[in-house]
C-alpha cells in the first residue's frame, strides 16, 4: 500500500472537512479517531472513493505515514492534546511533525514542545480559522513552532488555505507558541467585532424600531463599503431568515445567552499580563458573561428605572446614519487594539511577529475577514515599527471624517439607556490613546499618599516619593496663619 503524505488525529467536523480539502490538493492521507465508529463513517460517506485511507490504532497511522511524518491533530484542547501525544510519542521519530491545529492555550503549546524536544519531534501549534466551511474550502492558517517543521509542512498547508489575490492565507508565525497566540488574539478580535454589530443591532431594533428584514438590508448596504467582511455578510444573512417552526424571524427566537468557549478571556487575561489595554475586546467578553445572567436580567428590568429607550422618526433617520459610522470607526479601534498587542506580546515574548503578514493572511478564510485588514497590512508594510494604526495616516484621517457621527451615536445610545459597551470603550480608547495627558498623575499621587509606591516627576528623572504627613501639618500651620492674619493677630 502506498504510503500517505500526511495522517490526521480527530474526525470531527473540522477533522473531516480538512482531510478533504488536504486530499483534494494532492495529498493522500490517513485519518484516525480514537472513536472508530466515526472513521468507518467518513470513510464510507465523504471519504469514499477519494485518496484517503483509515487507521484503527495510533501504530497503525504512524505506520502508514512517509519519512518524515507529518500528522495533523484536530482534537479538542486541553488534556485531549496531551492524550493523543502520550500515545503517539513512542511512534514518532526525530524530524516527524506533529501539528496541533486546535485552539490550545499557547502556554500548554510551548510546554509540549520542550517535553517533545529531546526526542527531536518537531512539535507546532497552528491556529486555524473559517469554521467548517473554510476547512473544507479553505481556512486561515497561523503555524508556529520550529521554522524546520513549518518547511516540512509549508507545501501542504499553503495549497489548502485560502488564497487572497493568488497569495495563501498562510505563512510562518514564529518559534514556539507564537501560531496559538495569534490565534487566540484574533479570537479576540473576534470576541470584540460581534459585540460591536451585536451592539448597532440591538439600536436599530430597539431605537429605531427596525424589524429584523429591514436590519439585513441595512446591514446588507452597510457591507458594500468599508466594513465589508464576513461577519457582517452573515449577520445579514441571519437577520433575513424565518424560524421554519413559528415563521418568525428566527433571531427573534433565539434566547439571549451568548456562550463562549474562553479564547476571549485568554486574550483579556494575557493582555493584563503583558500591559496592554484592549477595552473593546475586555467589554465583548464581559457582555457574554453579563448576558448569562438572563434571570437576574429580567428581574432587575421590572426594577431599575431608565429612559424611553425609543426615538422619534426623525431622530431613528438621523441615528442610522450616525450608526453606521460609529460602527466603522469602532471596528477600527478593535483591531487596533488586538493589533497593539500582537506587538506587545511578541517583545515580551520574543516571538518577531511580522504584522504585515498576520494581517495579510487574516483577509480571507478566516472569521474576521474583512476590507478593513488591506489597509492594516499596507499600514504595517509601510511602517513595521507602526505602534498603533490609529497613528497611520490613513487610519487618522478615515478617523478624522468618522469622529463627530461615532460620539453622536454613542451619546445618543447612551441617552436612551441602551447598553453599547464595546462601542463606547472603543471611543474611550481612542480618546484615551490621543489624549497628551491622562489623570494617571493624580492616580499615582493617591498610590503614594496610601502606599508610599512613589511617582515620577515632569521636571527630573527619578522615582520621588512626598511625605504626606508632613504636607498636611504644613497645611494646617499655614491654614492657622492664614486666619490669625484675617483676624489682625500673630501667628
Amino acid at each position: 500500500m502506498a504510503q500517505c503524505d500526511i495522517g490526521l488525529v480527530g474526525v470531527g467536523v473540522m477533522g473531516r472537512n480538512l482531510a478533504l480539502n488536504i486530499e483534494s490538493k494532492g495529498s493522500r492521507v490517513c485519518v484516525y479517531d480514537k472513536a472508530a465508529a466515526r472513521v468507518e463513517e467518513f470513510l464510507a460517506g465523504p471519504g469514499r472513493g477519494r485518496n484517503v485511507v483509515g487507521a484503527k490504532t495510533p501504530e497503525e497511522l504512524a505506520g502508514s505515514l512517509a519519512r518524515p511524518r507529518r500528522i495533523l491533530l484536530m482534537v479538542n484542547a486541553g488534556p485531549p492534546v496531551d492524550e493523543v501525544l502520550k500515545q503517539l510519542r513512542p511512534l514518532l521519530e526525530r524530524a516527524d511533525v506533529v501539528i496541533d491545529g486546535g485552539n490550545s492555550h499557547f502556554r500548554d503549546t510551548e510546554r509540549r514542545q520542550k517535553e517533545l524536544e529531546p526526542s527531536g519531534v518537531l512539535f507546532m501549534g497552528s491556529g486555524i480559522s473559517g469554521g467548517e466551511a473554510g476547512a473544507l474550502r479553505g481556512p486561515c492558517i497561523m503555524p508556529g513552532g520550529p521554522e524546520e517543521g513549518y518547511r516540512a509542512v509549508e507545501p501542504i498547508l499553503t495549497r489548502i488555505a485560502a488564497q487572497v489575490e493568488g497569495a495563501p492565507c498562510c505563512a510562518y508565525i514564529g518559534p514556539r507558541g507564537s501560531g496559538h497566540y495569534v490565534k487566540m488574539v484574533h479570537n479576540g478580535i473576534e470576541y470584540g467585532l460581534m459585540e460591536l454589530i451585536g451592539e448597532a443591532y440591538l439600536v436599530l431594533s430597539v431605537a429605531c424600531r427596525m424589524e429584523p428584514a429591514e436590519i439585513s438590508s441595512l446591514m446588507a448596504e452597510w457591507a458594500e463599503g468599508a466594513l465589508g467582511g464576513y461577519l457582517m455578510e452573515i449577520t445579514s444573512e441571519i437577520l433575513s431568515r424565518s424560524d421554519p417552526e413559528t415563521g418568525r424571524p428566527i433571531v427573534d427566537v433565539i434566547l439571549d445567552k451568548a456562550g463562549q468557549k474562553g479564547t476571549g478571556k485568554w486574550t483579556s487575561q494575557d493582555a493584563l499580563d503583558v500591559g496592554c489595554p484592549i477595552p473593546t475586546i475586555d467589554a465583548a467578553v464581559s457582555a457574554r458573561v453579563l448576558s448569562a445572567y438572563k434571570d437576574e436580567r429580567v428581574a432587575a428590568s421590572k426594577v431599575l428605572a431608565g429612559p424611553n429607550p425609543r426615538c422619534t422618526p426623525a431622530a431613528a433617520r438621523a441615528l442610522r446614519k450616525d450608526l453606521r459610522a460609529a460602527l466603522e470607526a469602532s471596528m477600527i479601534s478593535c483591531y487596533a487594539q488586538g493589533m497593539a498587542l500582537l506587538r506587545v506580546a511578541s517583545a515580551e515574548y520574543g516571538y518577531g511577529l511580522r504584522l504585515a503578514d498576520i494581517a495579510r493572511i487574516w483577509r480571507g478564510g478566516c472569521i474576521i475577514r474583512s476590507r478593513l485588514l488591506a489597509p492594516i497590512a499596507e499600514a504595517f508594510a509601510r511602517s513595521p515599527s507602526l505602534p498603533n494604526i490609529l497613528v497611520d495616516p490613513s487610519f487618522a484621517k478615515a478617523l478624522k471624517g468618522l469622529d463627530a457621527a461615532w460620539r453622536r451615536a454613542v451619546a445618543a445610545a447612551a441617552g436612551l439607556g441602551l447598553s453599547v459597551p464595546g462601542m463606547m470603550s472603543a471611543l474611550a480608547y481612542y480618546d484615551g490613546y490621543r489624549c497628551a495627558r491622562l489623570p494617571a498623575n493624580l492616580t499615582q499621587a493617591q498610590r503614594d499618599y496610601f502606599g508610599a509606591h512613589t511617582y515620577e516627576r515632569v521636571d527630573r528623572p527619578g522615582a520621588f516619593h512626598t511625605d504626606w504627613e508632613a504636607l498636611r501639618e504644613t497645611a494646617a500651620q499655614g491654614t492657622g496663619q492664614a486666619r490669625s492674619r484675617r483676624k489682625g493677630r500673630k501667628p
